[in-house]
């Protein structure tokens, strides 16, 4: 993590902003928070990665005995195991019968034992890692299914090696060719499910990296430099121009501006004085202050954010998939069919051939088509919603958007534009055209968001283009220059109050600024945030599927319900901390499935806590790791769209279940033989027979699915 250094705030008339600068790359973070705060400020920031925020790590932080295991070495494990299954499956008999392909020659059950026993080391640790893990949660699912199969499949091969190799009596069949393909299937459906989930990175780094690395703490006369995390409560810090506050505190001396688009969303800068309650991660404006530090660590606004993330995201993670619920059903049938094969046939036929029934039950449980049967689909899901413009980060989150009830939304960069544009001009005797030419000529050197738009609308309304000279920054209220001869101010109502300037004030939940001509008001110029073009329709389209609209916003009520009412949105929240946020998740989650969209960290707990979110790809990188889905396209509707994707996915994976387990159902209890008194049994190649022809089946449906 780096320090950045910001410069002074210039010109101040734009700090009546309701702006949420939401970034998409993390690179800039700090800056983000700065963009409505100074008109030609320059930032330094050597932060993370790019590409709209999205880290191409991978992670499988949702499976157990994954977490630890990296796409990297799943790969080198993929490819080992591949390269030594070849030479077995060409050397190989299938359940003791050649193939056309089979070559066996003097010695090559050796070689075959020899290259399994690689195999073994290679490729089997990440799922024995995984068994551990659910078995010391005593909840067997997907991983010791597959444990169980691969240790049957190749201890009981190496006992047929040496049973028949040295000991004369009845040939037993080995199942080396079985544990081959079992290990690469298995490692090849992991290796899926990994790279069909992508890791923006820990939401509660990207939090982290808001706070500097550094605080200046007052010792008396003295400062001195000193790493946050040895700040203590009572310590008294001075906080800079363009700094980020470190910790929580109460200002005790100086005046400044304060940008708290962290905690509310929106960039509008809040005056500081002396007794003022200041944030951790909030930038400080154009003013030092002198801060008494009151919350630090983990007691921090930060810090509860962090806590509150990681709460979340892993009770997400702990959610139990359809798929783990099959395999634990089929792990405890396997085994209970087994044991009781055993038990009923030594009774019947003797050990030797109890054994043979009872392994014979195991290894036709193997899960070769189960284990393919979600991974498929995740993959060909998330390469047609990549193809529209959307990311998925967490699959396990996929299943709630079947059932959602509510949708829960930011306003400013979710279902606004989050940039500001001139809404409405009003003159005082004054031509407005002329007047939108003075003003842009006195802000056509900034770079502030507030002031390019009014040089944006000067250039769409075709105003004349006017020169200013002798442009001077008021600290703390706005620009001054000479333009054609004469003296103008672009200055914030404040101004105009403190120095007892008469004028009528605009009605309006924009960010005003007033133009003066010697000391007299002769226009106002009103800039706001837009609705989304494809805001109105994505509404109708969720209330069409059932979905109930809420919006959840920390801006102030009036602007809050402009938007919602023009959106046709009831239910409405507005002045919402992150917290409150999380509250009302939860609150909703008791009537329903939840879904939030948002962009803001102050959205980011509140799409960790969500049963399904998506993020807006212009957005934070904090929203971008909290989020199960990022949304790229800049197209509100898509995300309804993905829905129907899911749903259609869904059907796929429960398709697939039904073929990969379905045929478990039926061939578990026929080789241990339930039905042998009345003559039917399982022959165990036809059992290998249908196993392999259910896995084609299996991918053969998950590719079929459409968007």
């Amino acid at each position: 993590m780096t320090t950045t250094k910001h410069h002074s705030m210039n010109h101040e008339h734009h700090t009546d902003s309701n702006h949420s600068h939401k970034m998409p790359s993390e690179e800039h973070q700090h800056d983000d928070h700065m963009a409505d705060m100074s008109m030609n400020s320059e930032h330094q920031h050597d932060d993370g990665m790019n590409m709209s925020g999205m880290s191409h790590h991978m992670h499988m932080s949702d499976d157990p005995g994954m977490a630890s295991m990296d796409m990297s070495d799943m790969k080198r494990r993929f490819w080992w195991s591949f390269g030594v299954m070849i030479p077995i499956i060409i050397i190989t008999p299938f359940m003791g019968m050649s193939l056309p392909w089979t070559l066996t020659f003097p010695g090559s059950i050796w070689l075959t034992a020899l290259l399994s026993l690689l195999l073994y080391i290679v490729g089997t640790k990440p799922f024995f890692d995984g068994a551990k893990n659910e078995l010391k949660a005593k909840k067997p699912a997907m991983m010791s299914l597959i444990s169980m199969g691969l240790i049957v499949t190749f201890w009981y091969s190496i006992y047929a090696l040496v049973v028949n190799q040295f000991f004369h009596g009845d040939h037993i069949m080995d199942f080396f060719w079985e544990f081959a393909t079992l290990t690469v299937i298995m490692l090849l459906g992991h290796r899926i499910e990994m790279a069909a989930t992508m890791k923006a990175g820990d939401a509660t780094d990207k939090l982290r990296a808001l706070l500097p690395n550094i605080a200046h703490v007052k010792h008396g006369d003295m400062v001195m430099d000193m790493p946050i995390d040895t700040l203590t409560n009572d310590m008294v810090i001075q906080v800079l121009a363009g700094e980020a506050f470190p910790a929580d505190g109460t200002v005790i001396s100086g005046q400044s501006q304060v940008d708290e688009s962290l905690m509310t969303g929106e960039s509008k800068l809040i005056d500081k004085a002396e007794n003022s309650r200041v944030v951790g991660g909030t930038i400080n404006g154009n003013g030092s202050l002198d801060v008494r530090l009151t919350q630090v660590g983990s007691q921090s606004f930060i810090g509860q954010l962090q806590s509150a993330l990681s709460t979340s995201q892993d009770q997400k993670s702990r959610v139990e998939t359809l798929a783990d619920r099959v395999a634990a059903y089929l792990f405890w049938l396997a085994l209970i069919f087994a044991f009781a094969a055993l038990v009923i046939w030594t009774n019947i036929t003797g050990f030797g051939a109890a054994i043979n029934i009872a392994v014979t039950v195991l290894v036709i449980a193997c899960p070769h088509a189960l284990g393919l049967a979600v991974p498929l689909v995740i993959q060909r899901t998330k390469a047609i919603a990549a193809a529209q413009g959307i990311l998925i980060k967490n699959r396990k989150a996929l299943t709630a958007a079947n059932h959602l009830k509510y949708a829960l939304m930011d306003k400013t960069g979710t279902l606004t534009n989050g940039a500001f544009n001139v809404t409405r001009v009003v003159t005082h005797d004054f031509d407005e055209t002329q007047a939108i030419a003075i003003a842009s000529a006195l802000d056509s050197q900034s770079t502030h968001p507030l002031a390019k738009s009014i040089v944006a609308y000067a250039k769409t309304r075709q105003a004349p283009k006017l020169q200013a000279t002798h442009v001077e920054n008021i600290a703390g209220y706005g620009v001054s220059g000479m333009v054609n001869g004469a003296h103008y101010l672009l200055v914030s109502a404040r101004y105009l109050t403190e120095n007892n300037i008469i004028f009528t004030p605009l009605d309006d939940n924009g960010s005003i600024s007033y133009l003066l001509e010697h000391q007299h008001v002769i226009a106002g110029i009103v800039q706001g945030d837009t609705i989304k073009d494809t805001a109105p329709d994505f509404i109708k389209q969720l209330i069409k599927q059932g979905i109930q609209p809420i919006l959840v916003t920390g801006d102030n009520h009036n602007a809050a319900h402009v938007v919602g009412n023009d959106l046709g949105i009831t239910d409405i929240h507005a002045q919402v901390s992150p917290q409150e946020k999380i509250d009302l998740v939860a609150e909703y989650q008791k009537r329903g499935d939840v879904m939030m969209i948002g962009d803001g960290i102050n959205d980011a707990p509140a799409l960790a806590k969500a049963n399904f979110s998506i993020a807006i790809g212009a957005g934070t990188q904090v929203a971008q790791a909290s989020a199960d889905a990022v949304l790229i396209a800049n197209q509100l509707p898509k995300i309804i769209n993905f829905l129907h994707l899911i749903k259609n996915a869904t059907t796929k994976q429960t398709q697939n279940l039904w073929w990969g387990a379905g045929y478990n159902i039926i061939a578990i209890p026929l080789a241990a033989g339930i039905l042998a008194p009345i003559g039917i049994t399982l022959n165990p190649m036809v059992g290998a027979i249908v196993m392999s022809l259910s896995t084609i089946i299996v991918a053969f449906n998950a590719m079929t699915l459409k968007y």
